[in-house]
């Protein structure tokens, strides 16, 4: 009975889940002057509504932003954050609770808190409307959340490992990268798709940071294509399948490592 009702759960996760994606494709597939597509599949699919989609709001260009900016964003804060993460786990100064609790003060600072400043702190540096001007503070915002992530697995390690590797003579970079990060490859994995996520939906940075609409991120591209065309359902969700297929895409294909990263213990 219990083995029945665990299917029946997961089942009724996966159609939560599913469900949504099928209602935008169908709302997609109508034709232009359906204003209120139902959820039923249309007998003659109108699938020249992701091409004028892809063309009126110029898709090409704003995926293009997007993938210029995570690139730019996934590397350098995964790195950083293991550097930290790896110091704060393993520090012996009794400053390191007091750094790691001001570290994680930036969690709970909210983009809109820091957008005006950062605006004008950027125009005065002259990085303002380009892709520096969204890669270096995402960066910074990101950083709290992957020295969390890195120093809880690091610090889930058994001492054994670092201590062996100090018997042997390893020197700290030397135990970080041949004997720690060899374990941490779920936890990178996981790092790096949140960090891709988080950049590629970037919407509120984009859209006050970056004046030219060519160099804006998908999601904002897409809320100026929302004004545009408020009232065409199914242009509204074509546009929106094409925003968010590169993560689903790039989620399957890490699916393993993305869920093995989540739940991994601290036994290795």
């Amino acid at each position: 009975m219990t083995k029945h009702l665990t299917r029946l759960a997961l089942l009724l996760a996966a159609a939560s889940v599913l469900f949504p994606f099928l209602a935008i494709l169908s709302a997609a597939l109508q034709p232009p002057t359906n204003l209120a597509p139902g959820l039923d599949w249309p007998s003659d699919p109108h699938w020249e509504n992701f091409a004028t989609a892809w063309t009126t709001a110029g898709f090409g260009s704003l995926l293009k932003s997007s993938a210029i900016v995570a690139v730019g964003v996934v590397p350098v804060a995964v790195v950083l954050s293991t550097l930290a993460g790896y110091g704060l786990a393993t520090s012996r100064s009794r400053l390191k609770g007091v750094l790691f609790a001001l570290l994680m003060v930036g969690l709970a600072l909210p983009y809109e808190a820091i957008v005006i400043p950062l605006y004008y702190d950027l125009r005065s540096v002259g990085l303002l409307n380009s892709y520096w001007a969204l890669i270096l503070p995402l960066i910074g915002a990101y950083m709290p959340f992957g020295v969390f992530w890195m120093r809880a697995h690091f610090e889930s390690l058994p001492p054994e490992l670092t201590e062996a590797a100090a018997i042997d003579g390893a020197s700290s970079w030397r135990t970080l990268v041949s004997v720690l990060l060899p374990t941490a490859r779920p936890a990178l994995t996981t790092l790096a798709l949140l960090f891709f996520m988080w950049a590629w939906n970037q919407f509120l940075l984009a859209l006050i940071l970056i004046q030219d609409p060519a160099m804006r991120t998908a999601p904002a591209g897409l809320g100026k294509f929302v004004q545009q065309f408020g009232k065409n359902i199914p242009l509204l969700s074509a546009g929106t399948l094409i925003v968010i297929t590169p993560i689903v895409l790039l989620y399957l294909f890490f699916q393993r490592h993305f869920v093995k990263g989540i739940l991994q213990g601290a036994v290795k």
